[in-house]
Order: structure tokens, then sequence, then C-alpha cells
């Protein structure tokens, strides 16, 4: 059987069903739409970070951080910044208006533990109106929804610029407030309904009569009892509590300053948190899983949300209902030394000492007892730590939410504490 050859054929020959030109055509073709879309990729911006869940980084302050102006005939200390969006930055002047009222009569004795050297400051950030015209928009960053946050009375601490899981909290509370749902992150919802209302940064000017109330406190309870009031210790606890903020955030922002040597009108950049009116509440709720304080309305409407430290020891932890039973501003602080058997002062002192109120007193600069006696709501002397240290069983938050609450409960009214 003679063998059959088999006949192949070129690409465009007679056997090609292709011709070539159809198949040059179809590879210009494709080169082409290659070349289009590698230009295309290169040339779409990357879409924003709106993820700022407990894990995301420290931002960037420079976007939102303005250069300060320099002093007369000497040239800047800061380098000129482009923020990644236009910021306006009010001017005001932060005046203090006197010290602390002295001791009214009101003697508290609680369960707090008190630091040893106190080192924070408590006078509110002032409300005068900011200059210029700022148009509402969504945060762009963890410091934008810090700051946005106040708004709602909402917050998670002090501010700081780092997403962590107290402004998480804040962020539920806040989603939980507006029905949406409750995420914990700054998401497409959120940004729909969260605005920054104002310019997120000011500036002050340091006067003299500020620098004259720094004085340092004595570590122990004899010499404390024997202050005036128990004052700032610092410029930079000052500053820090007036603008609601973490001490490291505002030495990040005024990287130039010496804080051991300010001098009257120095000028700081500093946040420009807003508080809306306190309302009168008809319930708090306070919850020791979640170390949050929350009041309510007759509605069962949030009006306002804030971390809180916790007692240590579960057995002295007062849950289940309670009333409020005085509100107080600018308190007295009684040490007792069987409240304190860890303290060797005390046991040697075997006395009580009443110390004058300030925001250095123990209990800070507001006191809202509960029914439950020895047992309260009230401030400290270091914001930056509520939420994450413990007391002796009472329920400690910054100053400034301490006295905001104050102004919104009354005598009689439920609380309840929460496993």
């Amino acid at each position: 059987m003679a063998n059959r050859r088999r006949k192949y054929s070129l690409p465009g020959g007679k056997g090609s069903k292709r011709p070539w030109g159809t198949i040059l055509l179809g590879i210009v073709a494709a080169g082409v739409g290659i070349l289009l879309l590698i230009w295309w990729l290169g040339s779409s911006p990357p879409p924003p970070n709106r993820n700022l869940g407990p894990n995301q980084g420290r931002p960037s302050l420079q976007s939102i951080l303005p250069p300060l102006p320099p002093a007369p005939g000497t040239p800047p200390t800061i380098a000129p910044v482009v923020p990644a969006a236009p910021v306006q930055v009010s001017t005001q002047t932060l005046r203090w208006e006197g010290p602390p009222p002295q001791p009214r009569g009101v003697q508290i004795s609680t369960q707090i533990v008190a630091a040893a050297t106190p080192r924070v400051a408590s006078t509110p950030v002032s409300q005068a109106p900011v200059s210029g015209t700022w148009v509402p928009r969504a945060p762009t960053n963890a410091l934008e929804t810090q700051i946005a946050l106040y708004n709602h009375a909402i917050n998670g601490g002090s501010i700081d610029g780092v997403s962590g899981a107290q402004t998480a909290a804040a962020l539920r509370a806040f989603q939980m407030k507006q029905g949406i749902e409750a995420t914990g992150r700054l998401d497409r919802d959120t940004l729909r309904e969260l605005q920054i209302t104002h310019p997120p940064l000011t500036r002050l000017t340091v006067t003299a009569e500020e620098i004259a109330r720094i004085h340092t406190i004595p570590p122990t309870w004899l010499a404390k009892s024997q202050l005036g009031v128990l004052d700032h210790e610092s410029l930079l606890e000052l500053i820090a509590e007036r603008a609601r903020s973490h001490p490291s955030l505002i030495r990040n922002l005024n990287p130039t300053v010496d804080w051991s040597r300010v001098a009257p009108g120095t000028e700081l950049v500093v946040p420009n948190p807003q508080w809306p009116s306190p309302k009168r509440a008809a319930r708090v709720r306070v919850s020791l899983a979640g170390r949050h304080l929350r009041a309510f309305d007759e509605r069962g409407r949030l009006l306002c949300h804030f971390p809180c430290s916790i007692g240590r020891v579960a057995a002295k932890r007062p849950v289940g209902d309670l009333h409020v039973a005085v509100a107080v501003r600018d308190p007295n602080y009684t040490f007792d030394p069987a409240v304190f058997p860890e303290s060797a002062e005390g046991r040697a002192l075997k006395r009580k000492l009443v110390l004058p109120p300030g925001p250095n007193n123990p209990v800070g600069i507001a006191w809202i007892g509960l029914s439950r006696p020895g047992y309260g709501i009230h401030g400290t002397p270091v914001p930056e730590q509520v939420g994450r240290t413990e007391s002796h069983g009472c329920f400690r938050l910054a100053n400034w939410n301490a006295d905001y609450l104050r102004q919104m409960v009354w005598v009689g009214m439920p609380v309840s504490v929460e496993p």
C-alpha cells in the first residue's frame, strides 16, 4: 500500500483558512488595546483609604497642620507645607478666666485610686466663632474623625489622631445613633452621615495669666491638703486638656516649642473640637464589658458616649440599678486612710484629710455621687488613661466629659450598671 503524504500549508497559503492580513490586523488591535489600558491605569489616582479601623497606623499630621507665622524680624521656624486638602484655621486667643473656685464645703469620700503625681489639665476650649467660610465635608483621617464626633458629644478619649479601639467604639456609638450598621469603621454609610463642620485646627496665644497658674504639686496627701488649689503642673497639661487632646499630639503639632520655657505671646496650633449644648438626660447606662458610659433622653436617643474606667475588683463594682444622689462642680476630696490600706502615709497619719478642688484633684473637676455610698462618676487628673486603667470601684471619665455629664444629670435620675 503506497504511503500517503499529508499536505501541510503555511499560513496564508492555499490550505489556510485565515489570511495573513486578518491575523496582522488582530495583533495590531490587541497591542493598541494593551497600550491604552496601561495609560489609563497609570493616570488614574488610587482611591482614598477610608478604613479607619483599630489596626490603622498613625495619620500624617502634615496634611492638616498649618504653618505658624514667624515672629516679627525672624525667619519662619516651621517650613510651609502643602496640605492634601484645603484646611482653614481659625485664629483666637484663649484666656484663663481665673482660678477654680475655693472649696464650697462639699467633701467627697470616694473609692478612686489617685495618682501620686497628677499630670493633666482642664479648661474647656473656647467656643468663639471661627473666622472665614468653612464648607462642611466628610473627615479624611483619624484626627478629623475624632474632632467631628465631638459635634455629637461622642468621643473616644483624648484626641490623639490615632484610630484605635476607643475610636472604633465611638464610631459604633455614632452609627447606632444614626441608625446605620455599627461597623466601627469610617465606611461609606458613615461618611454620608458624619461631617466636620468647622476647621479642625485652631491657633491660640499663651498668656501670662496661664503661665502664672502653673505650680508643682507635692507627692504626699498631707502636702496636697495644705494647698489652696490643685491646679496644673505644666503648660502642656493645661493646653492639652483645654483642647481635649493627648499631650503627645500637642507636642507633634508644635514641634519647635520648648515646653519648659514658653513665653507669653507664644502661638500654638491645637485641635478645635466643638461641643453641642448639654441636654437633660433621662438615664445613664454604664457598660463594664465595653468600658463606656452613655446617656439617653426620654425617648431612648443617645445623647453622649464617653470611655470610662471601672473598678479593678469585680466584687466592688456596683452592678445593678442606682440613681444620682448629688452632682457637684469643683468638689473637695476627703482622703480616708481606710480606703487606701496600701498607703504607708495613710497608715501613719491615721486621720482623714481634705484636699482642695482643681483639675488635679483625685476626682477631677466634677463629682456625680450615686445612691450607693462612696461610689460615683467623676473626673480624673490623667484623662489619657481613661478606659485603659482601673479604679477602686468608681467610674472615671476625662475631666471635660465628667463636667459635661454633670450638666445633663439630676438628683434621682436612674443609672444602670451593666456587666
